[in-house]
This record gives C-alpha cells, structure tokens and sequence, in this order.
C-alpha cells in the first residue's frame, strides 16, 4: 500500500481527471458511444442502452445518463471478477455540479456539531491514521428498477448498478473519537463536495445513528482493490457503509456533523423512503403508506455465465455460474432450478473473503433434451432470509430481490 502515501495520492489528484471527457456540460451530454447497444431486457420496451468509453478512468461501462452521471456496469463484468475493477464500477451521482478535480492541498474533512473538539482533517493526517479494510458490495437502491412493473420513474437500471470491491480506510468511530463525541449524541450527518446546481435546493447529505456510525466497521475509504478511488467512485474519500444501500455511501465527504436529534433535512426526512411493510412492498397504486427511510439491503443472487434469451449448443450438462450477495448478512446457501423452480438443489459456494462481499456459486443442470431451459438461483442468508418468488413493488422502485429467471434455448 505505499501507493498510497500523501505523495502518491497528491500526484494523481492534482490532474484535471476529468477534463478530456466530462468537464463541461457539452462533453458530458455527447459523451461519445461504442457504437453498440445492450439490451436491459426491460419488460415494456425502450430497453436498449449504449456502451460507452468515454469517460475518465473508466472502461466500457452502459450509458444510462450523463448528467449527472449515471453509468451501469455490463453483468460479463461480474462472471468474470469476484471484484468488480475500480474502471468498471458503476457510478451513480445525484446533483450535475460534481468535483471535476480535487486539490488534496486544500482538501479538508470538517468534523463537528456536538463535539469536543472540532477537527479539520486533511487528506494527509487521514493516511497516516489506522486502517480498516473489508469487502463490501455498494449497490444502488434503485438497482434492477427497470425490471419494475407498472414501471415507475427514476434511472431503469438493469441488474449492474453494483460493485463489490475490498475497501480500505479509516474508521467512522475512530475519527468521532478524535474529535470527543459530547453526551447527548443521536445521529451524524454526513456532506460531500457535490452540489445542486438549482439555488435553493437541498445539499445531498445522508446521517447515520449514532451507535451504528461508531460500529467500527462505517468507514471513510480512500481506497478500493487496493488502489486510489477513481473520481468519479468519489475520490479522494468516500464513506463506506457494509451492508446498506448506496445512499448512504457518501462520495467526495467534506463534512462530518455529530447531531443530537434524528436528521430532518430532506434526503432523509423525505427522499430515499420505503413503505413500511415486508420487503418493502405495496400493491401498485397504493397511496398513503407508512414509510421509513431505506437502510439495509436483502438477500440476491444473479446467474452470470448464461444470459437471458439467449441460445447455446445443447449438452446433457449445463453449466451454470453466477453471484450471491447477503445483504447486511452473509450468504449462507444458494439453491438452483432447471426447471422453473418446481425443484431445487443446493449449488456449490466459493470463498467468502467478507460477508458482506460477493460469494461465487456453481453447479451444473442436468438437460435431458434440445429445447428451451429456464434456470433460476436462489439465495438464502445467514440470517434465514431466502429470495422470494414473486417481485416486490414501491413508487421508489427500491429493493428489489426476487428470483431472477434466465431462460435459454439449447438447440
């Protein structure tokens, strides 16, 4: 890791990343395709997306948006990297006025509200502190909306709206500690560098209970797969936080508050809210619901060796490969069906570097004839919560993790 000293870190920052390929709002809205298309498989239609290189330090990725940025990473991605690589990690802004370069000389994370001691810490004194480090997989709330149906508004992501990388950094407790957290805590409020671009309208900030911003495992990363964040993943420090959604992993974090009652500012008292009830579930039109902000994420899995709709040269035996992720659990089994999900069998499980990371799962279907196949994973975490048959619905289009079937034809 001496890649990652003050000096290693000043050299790369102090580039305009950015500049060659989305500085600027023309470069960012004619942000340059490959010249193909992928096909989301979104039910309804308008599921075609182009790949694009064009933006810095990122490989091919699927174009969703351009302002603010939104890029999707292809699901080949996954079958072939148990960590996803830091240049095809997907990126998800919320505002358009994002850092497009970052000075590390004046980079400062502010730490106050109710403390002892306010701090100013720079990105220097940060990398010289104690480290942590686990794998984590960060995965949009909206992850799989576009899979919804009656479709509903927001970004139609498909199914790579995640990434699972080992993340390194500096604890969320240690830095409060430094600082001298005061009686009477409830909450820390987390800010970053990106801002609205329409006067008046809300910061993006995200805050955390008190105790579980002092878990020891919430961290302020300042790297990923053992190299710097790239920009647009929020270099050159973002918060990490193991098992929940990606809302709450703040990028380019600026500021760190201490509150002494709940967050009622608007990206939590109002955005990012979920029904109420299991699985986050209403029927579709359902108005007037109890809501309570999203927080942590369910147990999915995903086939990645074979791909929906497509054909294959018939074998009595079908290979099948993919992911499993627990949620804020670890995975504790993956099951499969060749048949529809009338039966199961259990699927091999690879490592597990981390609970909360991705777990590789194989196993092999049994075909007795040519024809059409439709192959389902389940999974089951170690919590006892298995992945339901049927999908969820919610206005929000969140937390998503039914059984994913893919159905190929083996001629």
């Amino acid at each position: 890791m001496d890649r990652l000293d003050f000096e290693a870190a000043r050299s790369v920052s102090r580039r305009r990343l950015l500049t060659a390929g989305i500085s600027g709002g023309a470069a960012l809205i004619a942000a340059r395709a490959l010249g193909a298309d992928v096909d989301l498989r979104l039910p309804g239609g308008n599921s075609a997306r182009p790949l694009t290189s064009d933006f810095p330090q990122k490989g091919e990725m699927i174009l969703q948006r351009a302002r603010p940025v939104l890029l999707e990473t292809p699901m080949e991605v996954f079958q072939h990297n148990l960590y996803t690589p830091n240049d095809r990690f997907y990126v998800r802004w919320h505002w358009s006025d994002m850092p497009t370069s970052i000075d590390v000389d004046q980079y400062r994370i502010a730490i106050g509200g109710h403390v002892e001691r306010p701090l100013s810490i720079s990105l220097a004194q940060l990398l010289r502190m104690p480290r942590v480090e686990l794998a984590a997989v960060n995965q949009c709330s909206g992850n799989s909306r576009g899979l919804f149906e009656p479709r509903v508004p927001g970004a139609q992501w498909g199914h790579g709206a995640m990434g699972n990388a080992k993340w390194m950094g500096v604890s969320l407790r240690h830095l409060l500690d430094l600082a001298g957290v005061r009686g009477g805590a409830v909450a820390v409020r987390i800010g970053a560098l990106d801002k609205p671009l329409v006067e008046g309208a809300p910061a993006f900030e995200k805050a955390l209970a008190i105790d579980h911003a002092r878990d020891g495992e919430v961290m302020l990363a300042f790297a990923m797969n053992g190299e710097q964040l790239p920009l647009l993943n929020g270099f050159p420090v973002r918060l990490v936080v193991p098992g929940w959604y990606s809302t709450y992993w703040m990028k380019t974090v600026n500021t760190i508050e201490v509150l002494t009652a709940p967050d009622d500012r608007y990206w939590m008292a109002k955005a990012y809210k979920i029904p109420d009830t299991p699985r986050a579930h209403v029927a579709p039109g359902t108005k007037d619901f109890p809501t309570v902000p999203i927080n942590r994420m369910n147990p999915r899995s995903w086939i990645t060796s074979i791909a929906d709709g497509a054909s294959y040269g018939y074998d009595p035996v079908l290979p099948v490969e993919g992911i499993a992720i627990g949620g804020d659990s670890g995975v504790a089994r993956v099951e499969i069906s060749g048949n529809g999900g009338r039966t199961w069998e259990p699927a091999t499980l690879g490592r597990e570097d981390d609970r909360y990371g991705f777990r590789r799962f194989t196993a092999r279907i049994g075909v007795p004839r040519p024809g059409r196949v439709q192959v389902m994973a389940r999974c089951t975490n170690t919590a006892g919560e298995t992945q339901p048959m049927e999908a969820n619905w919610n206005p929000g289009g969140y937390m998503r993790n039914c059984v994913e079937p893919v159905t190929v034809a083996l001629t």
